[in-house]
């Protein structure tokens, strides 16, 4: 970090953030307020872009999360550029506006003053990282011209079946330009994350004939082969290292207590830290599967469908990457020490590193009891959240400008 001496007006504007803190809070609330469900996030984009024209910010746009390969979400990203003294290789600093919580969940936060936290649903995750993109985007605006430019994403469809969605179109839309990637999260600010999580998800279905539970006892149900199903998928094998896992999040079906299941389908969940070792075990679900589906060939009206419902692929960049030092050198200088056992996790970091581009995740303060109504974030730390993310921000577009060593 010691580069940045070159720039005294950007140590000066960091030093500036301690008084922000109020202000960032204030923010982060505000947006906290705006319900923004999965493939729903289009209230809070609206008002990101308001925000933004307002700054002036240069090549503000509105746009559908329309990846490479014609899918397009349900959601929107907004972009922003902060033009610098080069066009590319470009940063990109981004920020995912959506939330686990339903558009009817009660947003009502809770001050606790004697903890120094504050409660709300999804107050951490993602609505303070969203704060902290638009003050960083207030801030950059206020500075001479970067290095290079440096794009402001706040992008859709990061959480639950969203598959980030909004990241791959925005890296699909900005790629030719870019050179490393900075992904905002509100909490995990003694973290960096620069090795990607890979998951794979599966929808299973059961269809059956079903019928009365008194009348038609003995008809196939639905929910009693799909729990069987369920049951096998308990027993896959999976190493402790890499660390495996896999989980049944949810299952749906069935029309009543004495109704004969016409229809049921779970959710399954598979990770691994190692690409390989993930598509071991997708084999596995997949062995088990075709061994019901040709049960069900032999029972008419009876059939096990399977589909894919999300692929967050996985990849990492190594410890010893100069984006990676220089954000560890990053939180000492702001302060704040580091975690050294966090360094792994499925974020929308995902993307750019599965296709060779550098690019971490930080956070802006600590916090926890994340996706609960309870989530937390601890206002304190958000000074030195904020210098961390400038600094980092500014190093990288002096990395990507050849400005360090």
């Amino acid at each position: 970090m010691e580069e940045l001496a070159r720039y005294p007006e950007v140590l000066q504007v960091a030093a500036s953030l301690v008084q922000q803190r109020r202000y960032l809070t204030d923010l982060c609330l505000q947006v906290q307020q705006i319900a923004a469900p999965t493939d729903n996030e289009q209230a809070r984009a609206l008002w990101i872009e308001e925000r933004w024209q307002q700054l002036g910010l240069a090549d503000v746009t509105l746009a559908r999360a329309t990846t490479a390969d014609g899918a397009q979400a349900g959601s929107t990203n907004v972009y922003a550029r902060i033009p610098g003294r080069s066009t590319q290789p470009a940063v990109l600093v981004s920020a995912h506006t959506d939330t686990v919580f339903p558009a009817e969940t009660n947003l009502a936060i809770r001050v606790d003053e004697n903890a120094h936290r504050i409660y709300g649903p999804s107050i951490g995750d993602n609505s303070l990282g969203v704060a902290g993109l638009l003050l960083l985007a207030e801030t950059l605006s206020q500075l001479p011209p970067p290095p290079v430019d440096i794009w402001l994403v706040a992008n859709s469809g990061e959480e639950g079946l969203g598959d980030l969605r909004g990241m791959r179109a925005a890296v699909d839309r900005l790629q030719p330009q870019l050179g490393a990637c900075i992904v905002i999260e509100g909490m995990g600010l003694r973290r960096v994350v620069h090795h990607a999580l890979g998951s794979r998800r599966f929808r299973i279905s059961v269809t059956a004939p079903g019928g009365h539970s008194w009348s038609d006892f003995g008809n196939t149900s639905a929910i009693h082969l799909l729990v069987q199903l369920a049951a096998d998928l308990t027993k896959l094998h999976v190493p402790t290292s890499p660390r495996t896992t896999y989980n049944i999040g949810r299952i749906t079906g069935g029309t009543s207590i004495n109704t004969i299941a016409q229809y049921a389908a779970l959710e399954l969940d598979l990770r691994s830290e190692n690409s390989a070792t993930l598509t071991a075990i997708a084999e596995q679900v997949i062995t088990v599967v075709q061994r019901y589906r040709s049960q069900a060939w032999q029972q008419e009206g009876v059939t096990v469908q399977m589909d894919v419902i999300g692929d967050r692929p996985g990849g990492e960049i190594a410890e010893s990457h100069p984006l990676v030092r220089a954000a560890f050198r990053s939180l000492k200088k702001c302060g704040v020490g580091s975690k050294t056992d966090q360094r792994i996790s499925s974020t929308d970091a995902n993307i750019p590193l599965s296709r060779g581009l550098p690019a971490i995740c930080i956070g802006i303060t600590e916090g926890g009891n994340a996706h609960r109504t309870d989530e937390w974030i601890t206002p304190t730390l958000l000074p030195q959240g904020m210098q961390h993310l400038l600094f980092i921000s500014w190093w990288t577009a002096m990395w990507l400008a050849g400005e360090t060593q």
